[in-house]
This record gives structure tokens, C-alpha cells and sequence, in this order.
């Protein structure tokens, strides 16, 4: 979808009878299929996956996400791509990766950030580690890093004219994404355990509270004279805080805010403090966020076929970014445009059909 909505011409191969992935829904509401079509193949077939190489010969770049191994026993392998295709950006999508005594386990996001120390860095003090969605394995770490990857290979093709392996696994993003807060850790910044330091909801001045009308409020004033700014709005007295600084009563300060903000409902406090130096922000809902003044202005979510979604990013100055088209369900794309397209003729795709290869 990322390199489909930045302009990549991504046709997508499905399985004939797409599996169960205990998530059915419309096809209007799977929105990672928007922007591209597909063809469903039949890759138990050898046709099939000379057809399917016939396809990659025609790529820059080819996406998989089984188990390792797997493609290579489809016949659809690097080694055999790349020898198709000697410029093919081959990316591999895992979560544990291509090798390692974890490399064929099951698992999802859950089990990828809990083996880096992401997820015991997530919570409350004095609470278990909290998911948190599955954004910072399957995507943070997962789909952003292997659309890096893609896109930086590619960059090197232009140079070399050589195609490679991109081993994009969400332990090794979910990680690099931990980069600084290791560095915190290292530097003692980070030693509080869960939710006992800055980022991580230990600090009075890095959270959310509570407001009269049940909502809720962020706050981040960090820095001395943000927090400063925030007490002045708020009308709270320096002098009847304890230093920002001071760990061992950041629980005195969070009570005195914690009875502020009640005072007042989210929306009353959103008229005090959005837009200041105070850096706040109301904690809006998925149907509220679409709502807001500013995503309404940056043009943040968009409307598909009915269906309210976050936009493409991010923005380019000169190309720009054509609005997305609706998702589609395996085998409603036409394709025989599909594959023409693609570059193949009439009487490839009518002999493909024939054969049974094409769903």
C-alpha cells in the first residue's frame, strides 16, 4: 500500500481460494488492498509459476511474506528470480527473519516487540506491558522498513544494475525503532523501569489526564520553557511544585495537575491550549480525528467509496500524489487489462486462462 500509494505500479498475486485470516469483511474495509490490482494464480501449477516469472521479469521489485523457504519451494526463490531478472529487488517480509532458531515459528506482532524490549517498555508503572495495536512491529518495524529497504536497493540498482535480497524482519525493525531509548538506557535517562521515565508516562509533564467530562488531554512540555508556559495557561504556581526534574515527587506535581484538569471538560481545555506553546493536544477517537480543524486542513484522511481513511504521505512538492483508488477483492480486477498492462498479449492471457492458471 506505502509504495502503491506513492506511485509504484503494484499488481498483487493471490491465491485462487485466498485464505482465512479470521478478519473477513467487506473488500471496501480491507483498506491495505487499496490502490492496486491483483490476479489470482493457481501456483500449485508449474504453468503457474512460469507465468508468474514472466511477470517478475517484468518488475522492479518483488514482495513476498511466507515463512522462510517457502517461496523457494514454489520455485519462486531469489536465485531463480534473479536469474530471471538480474535487476529484481527481491523483499522479504518476516518476523523473525530469514535465519535463526526462531526463523520458521509462528508468531505475530505481539511476540516480535516482546523480544526486543519495545513491549516492556510500554505501560504503566505498576501494570503489564501494554500492546500497543500491532503499529510498532507489522508496520513500524515491519512494512515501513521493508519499503525503505525496497526503495533504497532499487536506488543502488541504478548504479550497479544488480538486484538483491531485502531481509526486512519486524524483530530487527521493532529494535532499530528502540534505538534512542537504548542510548537513554545506556546514558542512565532510562532506568526507571515501566512507565518510571520521561516518554513512557512516569513524567507528570509527558501524559494524559483526565478532564471533567470523562475525556481525555495530552500533554508534553518537555522542555523548561514549554512546561512553564503550560503551568502559566493552567494557573498553577511554580513555586507550589516540586522541581520539574525531581523523580521522587513527579507523584506530589501529577496530583496537582491531575486536579486541575478536572476542572474543566476537554473541549474547554482544547479552547485554552491547542495552537499554544504549551504542546497539548485533546485525545480525539478514530471518528473524531477525521473532524479536526487541522487533519480537515492538511487533507490527513481521506473518503474511499464511502469508507473515512487516512490519506498517502507523505507530500511531495513537485510530483504530488494522485488519490488512492478503493480496495478490491481477489479476482474482481479485470485482468485481462491488468495483464496487458503488464506487457503480456492477448493470446498469452487467453492461453493462461485456458489453461486453468489464472483465476
Amino acid at each position: 500500500m506505502l509504495l502503491a500509494d506513492l506511485g509504484a505500479e503494484v499488481l498483487r498475486i493471490d491465491r485462487t481460494q485466498p485464505a482465512d485470516l479470521g478478519t473477513k469483511r467487506p473488500a471496501r474495509y480491507d483498506l491495505l488492498r487499496r490502490n492496486r490490482k491483483s490476479v489470482q494464480l493457481d501456483l500449485k501449477q508449474p504453468e503457474a509459476i512460469e507465468f508468474a516469472l514472466g511477470l517478475i521479469s517484468r518488475a522492479d521489485a518483488l514482495i513476498e511474506g511466507f515463512r522462510p523457504g517457502v517461496m523457494e519451494r514454489l520455485g519462486l526463490g531469489p536465485d531463480v528470480c534473479l536469474a530471471r531478472n538480474p535487476r529484481i529487488v527481491f523483499g522479504r517480509m518476516t518476523g523473525w527473519g530469514q535465519d535463526g532458531p526462531l526463523a520458521h515459528a509462528a508468531g505475530h506482532d505481539l511476540n516480535y516487540i516482546a523480544l526486543t524490549g519495545a513491549l516492556d517498555s510500554i505501560g504503566r508503572k505498576g501494570q503489564p506491558p501494554t500492546p500497543p495495536l500491532n503499529l510498532v512491529g507489522d508496520y513500524g518495524g515491519g512494512a515501513l522498513y521493508l519499503a525503505m529497504g525496497i526503495l533504497a536497493a532499487i536506488i543502488e540498482c541504478k548504479s550497479s544494475g544488480q538486484g538483491q535480497v531485502v531481509d526486512a524482519a519486524m524483530v530487527d525493525g521493532a529494535a532499530s525503532l528502540m534505538t534512542a531509548a537504548y542510548g537513554m538506557r545506556a546514558a542512565g535517562l532510562m532506568n526507571g523501569g515501566r512507565g518510571g521515565n520521561v516518554l513512557d508516562s512516569g513524567a507528570y509533564y509527558y501524559d494524559v489526564y483526565e478532564c471533567a467530562d470523562g475525556k481525555y488531554v495530552s500533554i508534553a512540555c518537555i522542555e523548561g520553557k514549554f512546561h512553564a508556559e503550560l503551568l502559566q495557561r493552567l494557573g498553577i504556581g511554580p513555586a507550589s511544585l516540586p522541581g520539574q526534574l525531581d523523580r521522587s515527587n513527579w507523584h506530589v506535581a501529577r496530583a496537582i495537575f491531575a486536579a486541575v484538569f478536572r476542572t474543566k471538560s476537554r473541549d474547554e481545555w482544547t479552547a485554552l491550549l491547542e495552537g499554544t506553546d504549551s504542546c497539548f493536544a485533546p485525545v480525539l477517537s478514530m471518528a473524531e480525528a477525521p473532524e479536526h480543524p487541522h487533519n480537515v486542513h492538511r487533507g490527513t484522511f481521506i473518503e474511499l467509496d464511502g469508507v473515512v481513511q487516512p490519506g498517502p504521505a507523505p507530500r511531495f512538492s513537485r510530483t504530488g500524489l494522485a488519490t488512492p483508488l478503493p480496495p478490491e477483492a481477489p479476482g474482481s480486477s479485470d485482468v485481462q487489462a491488468v495483464l496487458s498492462s503488464w506487457g503480456l498479449s492477448g493470446p498469452e492471457i487467453e492461453a493462461a486462462k485456458a489453461a486453468g492458471l489464472v483465476g
